[in-house]
């Protein structure tokens, strides 16, 4: 890990210009430019808001801050673990002409999905403040679970960007996983109770995208403290899968070259 940490100091401006190179690549020639951050997820969150309350008729307190939050958590883990796969094969003009650690290439991928986390969170305060949400001191501890979803995905990713070097199928895999995860995430609707105990626990325990959505939903609209020990684990978990992503890109990467 020190070998990380070292790469990490070493590489960290360079992952931040590669991320803000991809923001501003993402808005070039763009009528609304920078608008699309904030107009794409609250369309997101219009479609599911008349879907669930108009067409099925059921819903969740305060439900547009309510599927907003699980919407943006969802995709920041999505996006960091399905981009993940092939970081390395989109990568492949850099790594032929210099020597980059791979997790650097994720970093900088992962920064540009929690720029855009960030600017989430501000929509979801104008949220609350347009549909009444109470606000509490409780909204203090959204770092906590960030850092927490975060670490996770990271973690994730770099074992997901090993394999996905040397397994060309790794990608359809992943992304059936991830959509069969997405429906067990309490995206839209309440796992505590919308699904009968015992199964809602080991959903809430099991999945660290569901666990974090719940703790988000939590501190903004139920006003309460999050589970500490759970995001404590899940932080713990989230640092061993990085560990080990790390481990096996330090040993396999000098072949990477190669296989793509």
């Amino acid at each position: 890990m020190r070998r990380f940490i070292n790469n990490i100091r070493k590489h960290f401006r360079y992952a931040v210009y590669q991320a803000k190179a991809e923001l501003k690549a993402e808005i070039t020639n763009s009528y609304l430019n920078w608008i699309w951050w904030f107009l794409d997820p609250v369309c997101n969150m219009l479609i599911y808001t008349f879907i669930v309350e108009v067409i099925f008729q059921t819903s969740e307190p305060y439900f547009p801050v309510f599927v907003f939050i699980g919407l943006t958590t969802w995709d920041l883990f999505n996006r960091i673990v399905s981009g993940s796969v092939k970081i390395v094969k989109n990568n492949v003009g850099i790594i032929n002409k210099v020597y980059v650690p791979k997790y650097i290439f994720l970093l900088s991928k992962s920064f540009v999905f929690l720029f855009k986390f960030m600017i989430a969170f501000i929509i979801i305060l104008l949220l609350m403040v347009g549909f009444h949400v109470p606000f509490t001191w409780q909204i203090l501890n959204f770092p906590l679970i960030v850092i927490c979803i975060y670490t996770v995905s990271f973690g994730i990713g770099t074992i997901m960007l090993h394999f996905g070097v040397f397994v060309e199928d790794l990608s359809n895999v992943t992304n059936i996983f991830l959509k069969f995860v997405y429906y067990f995430s309490g995206i839209f609707y309440s796992i505590s109770t919308r699904i009968p105990k015992p199964f809602s626990t080991i959903m809430l325990i099991a999945n660290p995208a569901a666990f974090c959505i719940h703790q988000f939903r939590k501190i903004f609209i139920d006003g309460i403290a999050p589970n500490y020990i759970g995001l404590l684990l899940w932080f713990f978990a989230g640092c061993a899968l990085t560990a080990i992503g790390v481990k096996l890109i330090h040993k396999y990467e000098s072949s990477y070259a190669k296989v793509v």
